[in-house]
């Protein structure tokens, strides 16, 4: 009994006529006719009535059909399956990430994935959130970290809260050190150096600024996270950053902590809604969110 065979029995019962089954199958009528005779044969029993031209099941193709219908739909989970397992051994993930993310969440866990699945190509785009969301939007990644709440108009995504990071004051070694911890109302009059417009850090520095009733006042503004902390290393000012950029930025800066209630962000892994995110993809997002069991120090996952 072959796989085909039962394809071409299948056909032949829902649509009860030889010719329109061959075309639902694509082979000409004497073959299908052919392959349901071997069929018949080999199981010893007729399963279509042929009186008259009507086409019907006989009692043993009455039998057969569930079993037929259950075997083929076996067969193309088993087909899926294999498939699903050989795009973690080749492929690629299309994954979007904000620099901080890149700089401090990602590097262990895409050492560990690719330890795992190193036939994998690991497509990285670094953008910030509102980038992010519309190369998503537009199927030009497949996951993306970004930070809650997505900006408006958001699309249809689906996001999962991966962990709440603290955001901390970096400034000079050499510099005087700010008192500890530092509040938002003491960086009226500060010299900082802030990110370009579009960057959430950059939002939520000013929102909290002007919710404490000041303007913060730029020295250097308009870079990227290296650019910020190159320039704070410089003695340009302080910047606010996430806690994990900062415990990456080596001794020469200082770190301070944002006295309660501080500021802290959300990052959630995103994709669309609307479309799986291929099977290597899904693998690396588990991983991901296996970090919000094991985060470190200054890092509370989600509740």
């Amino acid at each position: 009994m072959q796989i085909q065979q039962l394809q071409y029995f299948v056909a032949v019962a829902e649509t009860r006529h030889f010719t329109r089954a061959a075309e639902q199958v694509h082979v000409s009528q004497p073959s299908l006719s052919q392959q349901i005779r071997a069929l018949e044969k080999e199981l010893g029993a007729e399963l279509f009535s042929r009186a008259r031209g009507n086409i019907a099941l006989t009692d043993a193709g009455e039998a057969l059909l569930p079993l037929a219908r259950r075997i083929l739909a076996d067969t193309d989970t088993a087909r899926h399956e294999v498939q699903e397992l050989a795009q973690l051994r080749r492929g690629r993930i299309r994954l979007g990430a904000t620099p901080s993310v890149c700089t401090g969440l990602l590097p262990d866990v895409l050492r560990a994935f690719h330890d795992l699945h190193p036939g994998i190509e690991l497509l990285i785009e670094e953008g910030g959130s509102h980038d992010l969301v519309r190369e998503l939007a537009r199927g030009m990644l497949d996951l993306a970290l970004v930070v809650l709440p997505l900006p408006p108009p958001a699309p249809a995504l689906t996001t999962v809260e991966l962990l709440q990071e603290d955001l901390v004051v970096v400034s000079s070694a050499a510099a005087a050190a700010p008192r500890r911890p530092v509040r938002i109302a003491d960086l009226q009059g500060q010299p900082l150096v802030m990110f370009r417009h579009g960057y959430d850090l950059r939002e939520l520095t000013v929102a909290a600024c002007r919710a404490e009733g000041f303007e913060p006042s730029f020295t250097v503004e308009g870079g990227e996270m290296d650019a910020v902390l190159g320039f704070v290393r410089a003695g340009l000012g302080m910047a606010v950053v996430p806690w994990m950029v900062a415990t990456r930025a080596g001794r020469d800066l200082r770190v301070t902590a944002l006295a309660p209630p501080g500021l802290r962000r959300t990052i959630a892994l995103a994709h669309r809604s609307d479309v799986a995110p291929p099977r290597a993809a899904r693998e690396l997002q588990r991983m991901l969110l296996g970090t919000r069991t094991g985060a470190p120090t200054g890092l509370a996952p989600d509740t």
